[in-house]
């Protein structure tokens, strides 16, 4: 698997968490941003883009811990990406923001095939 792989399975969660937001399932549009999270969160790019999305499932919950959240994460993900990540984070504020997860066997198979190709 290549680096576009990784794009491409990325850009397919975010777009089905967008799906999700456009007819209001809230919850599951975050758990698909959860995933792109989990994805994305070493490419910085990706990492500040799944926080914006989940920025904008907080607005529309007016969840304002999720909102500042999101803001703070935001800036982290733009500064730190490539330095280090907590592997596994789903990055919502319901988290700390610096513990590590386990990784749904699913994403951890298609990472473990990136990684090998690398």
């Amino acid at each position: 698997m290549t680096k576009v792989d990784l794009l491409t399975i990325y850009r397919h969660e975010l777009a089905e968490g967008y799906a999700r937001l456009e007819q209001g399932d809230l919850i599951g549009a975050f758990a698909r941003f959860e995933r792109a999270h989990i994805l994305g969160q070493r490419r910085t790019g990706m990492h500040v883009r799944t926080h914006a999305a989940m920025l904008r499932v907080g607005w529309r919950r007016r969840d304002h811990r999720e909102v500042i959240g999101q803001l703070s994460r935001i800036v982290a993900a733009a500064l730190f990406s490539r330095i280090w990540i907590p592997e596994g984070n789903t990055g919502g504020a319901n988290v700390s923001a610096l513990k590590p997860m386990p990784i749904p066997d699913d994403l951890k198979r298609i990472l473990e095939r990136i990684e090998r190709s690398s």
